[in-house]
């Protein structure tokens, strides 16, 4: 089978869509062809696993000529599938896949796109309510309807040669050690200031695991979290909490370095999924997102939500200005949680290096 799938674009949803990824490779078989459509930095993601055959780059300008919307329909057609499957929700996403003129296209009938599909799923419903699943078994969902093997519900990632590399430089250079004595906290993401913990309260948990645990902190950041970064070591003030601020972070290296972590504080945000794809504890705060619908099944995260009844609002900044969703919860109660999962004991040792 020639089979094409378009994998979704928040890094979050494509780590949880890796159980619906390992089913469509069996799909597709081992003298198949699986080939993945997704935006350049999902490549990044995925860099080091062996799922694909084959990728097409579809970028955000849809004129571009390399990643436009006419290079992607051109690629899709010169491939010649039998079938694409639809793991975005996107009404453009089914348009180009009804473009290429593959005879099958498995998706969720949403957003009008069901005129496009061949193979049309529905969201669940409670009365007249829409009541979707977990993502991560939505995505296994739309993979089992095409035809796809069921797979359990976990995530997996790789890293490759060159994001261990990178990580070993940065752990060289900032004197940290070895055998998973390093607790990485998150502190942003692309979603938007509403899903931010305060500077404060991330400075004050990494002084207390150094204080009650002995370990080292390090700081994760992207581009637009450096300068949050930098104030949480500033204010830790100590000789063993340091960031990834001044060094260029590409995804690679956020996954070689939580693959090596013994512990992610976290967001809810993309990284919090490297952690569980490698089989970490993670501690994430949830602020106005909904942790049921990003349920990862995993037996080592603990979500952190006060429940307050204006949560979830999903917006990206505070909408009743106050922000206590976040502001609110404590550092004695994310501390308490770091606690339970170093006295666990259940980290297992990093997974090997896949070398890509």
């Amino acid at each position: 089978m020639r089979l094409g799938v378009f994998l979704p674009n928040w890094i979050g949803d494509v780590v949880m869509a890796t159980p619906a990824l390992r089913s469509l490779r069996r799909l597709a078989g081992p003298k198949g062809t699986l080939l993945g459509v997704m935006r350049p930095y999902v490549a990044d993601v995925l860099a080091g696993q062996p799922w694909f055959d084959q990728t097409i780059l579809s970028g955000k300008n849809r004129r571009d000529a390399a990643t436009g919307s006419a290079a992607v329909i051109e690629q899709l057609r010169e491939a010649r599938l039998d079938r694409i499957v639809l793991l975005t929700n996107s009404l453009r996403t089914a348009w180009l896949a009804w473009r290429s003129k593959t005879p099958e296209r498995v998706g969720v009938a949403r957003d009008l796109r069901g005129p496009l599909l061949t193979t049309k799923l529905y969201e669940p419903r409670r009365g007249r309510r829409i009541a979707p699943l977990p993502t991560i078994d939505s995505y296994l969902q739309v993979a089992f309807v095409a035809g796809g093997p069921w797979e359990p519900p976990r995530m997996e990632l790789a890293t490759t040669s060159a994001d261990e590399a990178a990580a070993d430089q940065v752990w060289r250079k900032l004197n940290l050690p070895s055998g998973e004595e390093v607790v990485v906290l998150n502190s942003g993401g692309a979603f938007g200031a509403a899903k931010s913990w305060p500077i404060e309260h991330f400075a004050a948990l990494a002084q207390r695991i150094v204080a009650d645990h002995g370990l080292h902190v390090l700081v994760n950041c992207g581009p637009a979290e450096r300068d949050a970064a930098r104030q949480i070591v500033a204010q830790a003030d100590s000789p063993q909490v340091a960031s990834l601020a001044d060094f260029d972070v590409p995804l690679g290296l956020s996954k070689a370095a939580i693959r090596r972590a013994r512990l992610l504080v976290t967001t809810d945000s993309g990284p919090r999924f490297f952690g569980v794809a490698f089989g970490k504890p993670v501690v994430t705060l949830f602020g106005p997102t909904d942790p049921t619908l990003t349920n990862t099944h995993s037996p080592l995260e603990q979500c952190l939500s006060l429940e307050l009844d204006c949560q979830p609002c999903w917006q990206r900044s505070c909408p009743l200005k106050h922000h206590r969703c976040l502001r609110d919860l404590t550092v004695d109660r994310v501390a308490a949680a770091v606690r339970d999962a170093l006295a666990a004991d259940v980290c297992p040792p990093a997974p090997s290096r896949n070398v890509a």
